[in-house]
């Protein structure tokens, strides 16, 4: 064998061996990655979750078309994560919370699960859902702060993240002030729930954020306003 043909296969050799190491780190990183997702969100491979939508104000049965857009946002989370869901409507679910990871979505007044959630989890959190009162309906009281609605121009959501305990699946709750909240919400989290998961690991949030200006951006300029976490879960006076 001569120097040059040594040197070529040298060459291969060294190049295969490059690739072969470039992707046993590759997929090792991808897997480390996909596991903090599955943890953070509770869905490991095959595992069962719950798609808890309400029902469109003045609708027979009909899901409010932004609603739909926010599932279809978290069932790309769920499919990534190798998980399986079942939509449910929310006077179907008739359950306790912590056996599946669950998704609920829409505000008290449309959405009777969120309306338990919201009293046993987040008790600190008061929604105005009184039909009499128009122009103050919607609006959030958290603790001493109040949110009211300015519809198109500054809305708000809470997204929440709630466990009941240690190796509980968690509960996510995107409950909205109209329903473009909700899926900018269910948008949000989707970006940005790798940070979420450094920040808060396994632990419970509640985040309030603020769709700015959704007559003219829809649900895509979304503000964190505060991490409302312990005025939420502590009761109103």
């Amino acid at each position: 064998m001569t120097d040059d043909i040594r040197n070529i296969v040298l060459g291969v050799v060294a190049a295969g061996v490059g690739a072969a190491l470039g992707w046993i780190v590759r997929t090792s990183l991808w897997r480390r990655k996909l596991r903090r997702k599955q943890a953070f969100f509770g869905l490991p491979k095959n595992s069962e979750c719950l798609l808890v939508v309400n029902r469109e104000a003045g609708g027979d049965g009909a899901v409010h078309r932004h609603d739909v857009f926010a599932l279809l946002e978290l069932a790309a989370l769920i499919k990534d994560c190798g998980a399986h869901a079942e939509i449910i409507q929310h006077d179907t679910a008739r359950q306790g919370f912590g056996e599946r990871t669950e998704f609920c979505l829409g505000g008290p007044a449309t959405n009777r699960r969120m309306a338990a959630h919201l009293s046993s989890l987040l008790p600190g959190v008061k929604v105005t859902t009184d039909p009499e009162s128009k122009a103050d309906r919607g609006a959030f009281q958290i603790g001493t702060e109040r949110y009211p609605v300015e519809p198109g121009v500054a809305e708000h959501v809470l997204l929440a993240r709630l466990t009941a305990g240690e190796g509980a699946r968690p509960v996510f709750l995107f409950c909205g002030q109209r329903a473009i909240t909700n899926q900018a919400a269910s948008r949000y989290l989707a970006r940005h729930h790798e940070r979420l998961a450094r920040k808060y690991g396994d632990s419970s949030f509640c985040l309030l954020l603020k769709v700015v200006n959704s007559q003219a951006y829809g649900p895509d300029v979304v503000e964190l306003v505060a991490d409302v976490t312990r005025a939420a879960r502590e009761p109103a006076v």
